[in-house]
């Protein structure tokens, strides 16, 4: 897909912008101002899926992230915004599914294994889960990744069956 161009790139820049600083309302204005042939546009979708996100609307998020991995297949975020947005709409086993088929095609990354760990603790099966994790932690890709992911496992509330192997 070719690179998006000003104005579009200004408007997409002003969104971020505006969601870094927690105001999704105007970010999500930012976004309806980009030209319409280009709302399609990775970029776009995968910010307003961030968007979406931060506003807690799942079922777009759903939308916006199938279309986000059939538009640029080649980006795991796609794949990953999916999973998570079937997760938060307490659909974690099709979440988990959606994961194991692109586990191997975009390399070694602790991302996609951390939240397998994460989907598959919902749905309890624990021994999966701290297989997963572990390999979220051996492919992480420096020791300081390593140790960021430790204590967001010890954090996140989905991990909590398992934290006791985390000790």
């Amino acid at each position: 897909m070719n690179p998006l161009e000003p104005p579009d790139t200004i408007y997409l820049q002003a969104a971020q912008g505006w969601l870094e600083l927690g105001n999704h309302v105007e970010a999500d204005e930012e976004l309806d101002q980009i030209t319409p042939q280009h709302r399609a546009h990775p970029d776009v979708l995968q910010l307003r899926w961030q968007i979406n996100a931060t506003a807690g609307r799942w079922d777009a998020c759903l939308d916006i992230a199938t279309a986000l991995a059939k538009t640029a297949p080649e980006r795991r975020s796609g794949w990953v915004f999916q999973a998570v947005s079937l997760q938060r709409l307490e659909r974690a086993g099709e979440a988990r599914n959606v994961l194991l088929l692109v586990i191997d095609r975009f390399g070694p990354n602790a991302t996609i294994p951390y939240y397998l760990a994460c989907f598959c603790c919902r749905l309890a099966r624990l021994d999966e889960a701290k297989k997963w994790l572990e390999k979220a932690f051996m492919v992480a890709a420096s020791p300081e990744e390593t140790s960021r992911l430790k204590l967001r496992a010890l954090d996140d509330p989905d991990l909590e069956p398992i934290w006791k192997h985390l000790s």
